[in-house]
């Protein structure tokens, strides 16, 4: 089995309105852990603490998460919802002329960003 790697886990570093700061993280390994004003310099900070994680878990002989980076993706997933939301974005993706996926998947994109 290959042995797992800092590089292989995604960085994400997101800016924060509330902290007025840009916030680290590597999910699923580690969740926010750093923070700054310089984009480039929380990475390198995330860069490192990914890295001494991955050094611990080895050390300390644990299973690491599933690496993220490089996954790929079909573009399906199943969503579980109560039959009344999914009764009123039928009816909205019916107003619009669209079928409920599309009307669905637009409605993501707006909250993915």
């Amino acid at each position: 089995m290959k042995k797992i790697k800092a590089g292989d886990y995604i960085k994400v570093i997101e800016w924060s309105e509330e902290d007025r700061r840009f916030i680290g993280s590597a999910p699923p390994l580690i969740g926010p852990c750093c923070h700054g004003k310089e984009e480039e310099n929380v990475y390198q900070q995330l860069c490192g603490i990914v890295e001494e994680w991955v050094d611990l878990y080895n050390r300390e002989g644990k299973a690491l998460p599933k690496p993220s980076a490089g996954k790929e993706y079909s573009g399906k997933f199943i969503l579980r919802l109560d039959s009344e939301l999914h009764r009123l974005l039928a009816v909205r993706a019916l107003q619009q002329g669209d079928s409920l996926n599309n009307y669905c998947a637009r409605l993501l994109k707006k909250f993915a960003r």
